[in-house]
């Protein structure tokens, strides 16, 4: 069994160093990768932590949680202030509108009191009106073919949750019923990245265009590539008015390196105005080892069960099933769109 991080060791391995910090190893490899830390190496050439890289990579955390790309972490802590600047001001933007929020539930909250002092009859549904702008997303729906109307429910939906599941178990299907069934949520699917709708947008709207610009730089300095299938998820992400975004086979038209920033641009900042839902089977848009635990996992089984959530830690129920579902971006890439035959007359030894 491994050792317990313990803060008074001189020295950590990738994973004592991750739970210290709160990310992931495969986080700190990528700052590795980006030159923005270099960890010790062990005599067998184990990656360890010690004081001082400890202390620089909780600098880079912190500045990632304030929604800096890694080109932007990386000049600040050359001394650049500007983007430091940048992400102070995205940051107090953030504090703000949850200020907000907090506000307006707390009106209402004092506001119900106030009518209850004064003899008034609040009932049930009366609080739960009230409140319903803060409270979390719940639906349940009827499921289409291949399930023929069973029932499917899930009381919160967060701000970011996954779909996958075999080839041929529904899952397209299912996330299409998903979006109709989620108050004014769009379903994006695979003909986004040929739709001229998206430049269209994109030449009429300057406001959105250049809100799309600032984040597709971000994600380049995060080492993805710049493409249609790119601009188009970036688009749908940075449209005003959706609650809830429905993004059919993620992956599909980027690379892995496009895949991998893309994931940690959404968990840095690209939840906070609407609910995402991911229909993936690439590893690098699922990665079981970085899910945070407000995150959730919907499995469509290869049997044509009633989709269900995944615990998503090994020996959980469904976290087989969502493994052998995931492959490597370059896995993907090279298996797209080949369905496995027999030949006619052809039977199996």
């Amino acid at each position: 069994m491994a050792p317990s991080p313990n803060p008074s060791l001189r020295c950590f391995t990738p994973a004592q160093a991750g739970a210290i910090l709160g990310v992931s190893a495969k986080a700190l490899r990528l700052y590795e990768q980006h030159g923005l830390l270099t960890p010790d190496r062990t005599r067998t050439g184990w990656r360890s932590y010690d004081a001082a890289a400890m202390a620089r990579a909780a600098e880079i955390v912190g500045l990632r949680r304030l929604g800096l790309s890694l080109g932007q972490v990386a000049r600040v802590l050359d001394g650049e202030p500007r983007d430091l600047d940048a992400g102070l001001a995205a940051h107090e933007a953030c504090l703000s509108e949850a200020g907000r929020q907090t506000a307006a539930a707390l009106a209402r909250v004092r506001m119900l009191r106030a009518d209850l002092a004064r003899g008034g009859a609040s009932t049930p549904a009366t609080v739960t009106r009230a409140l319903s702008e803060s409270a979390p997303l719940t639906i349940g729906f009827a499921l289409p073919w291949p399930w023929d109307g069973e029932w499917f429910a899930l009381r919160d939906l967060p701000r970011l949750a996954f779909i996958t599941g075999p080839l041929g178990s529904g899952k397209t299907r299912f996330a299409q019923r998903l979006a109709e069934a989620l108050p004014d949520a769009v379903f994006l699917g695979l003909d986004r990245r040929h739709d001229p709708a998206v430049a269209r947008r994109l030449t009429e709207d300057a406001p959105l265009a250049d809100r799309v610009e600032r984040r597709l730089a971000w994600l380049v300095e995060d080492g993805a590539e710049r493409s249609d299938a790119l601009t188009a998820i970036v688009v749908a992400l940075e449209a005003e008015g959706a609650t809830a975004l429905v993004i059919d086979t993620v992956e599909e038209g980027l690379s892995a390196a496009t895949q991998t920033a893309l994931m940690a641009h959404l968990r840095l900042r690209g939840t906070r105005e609407r609910a995402l839902v991911l229909m993936t089977r690439s590893s690098a848009i699922l990665d079981l080892d970085a899910l945070e635990t407000q995150e959730v996992v919907i499995l469509c089984p290869a049997n044509h069960s009633v989709p269900r959530l995944a615990v998503p830690h090994p020996g959980g129920r469904g976290y087989e099933a969502v493994a052998t579902c995931l492959a490597p971006p370059e896995v993907r890439a090279r298996t797209a769109g080949i369905v496995a035959m027999r030949p006619a007359g052809k039977c199996p030894a």
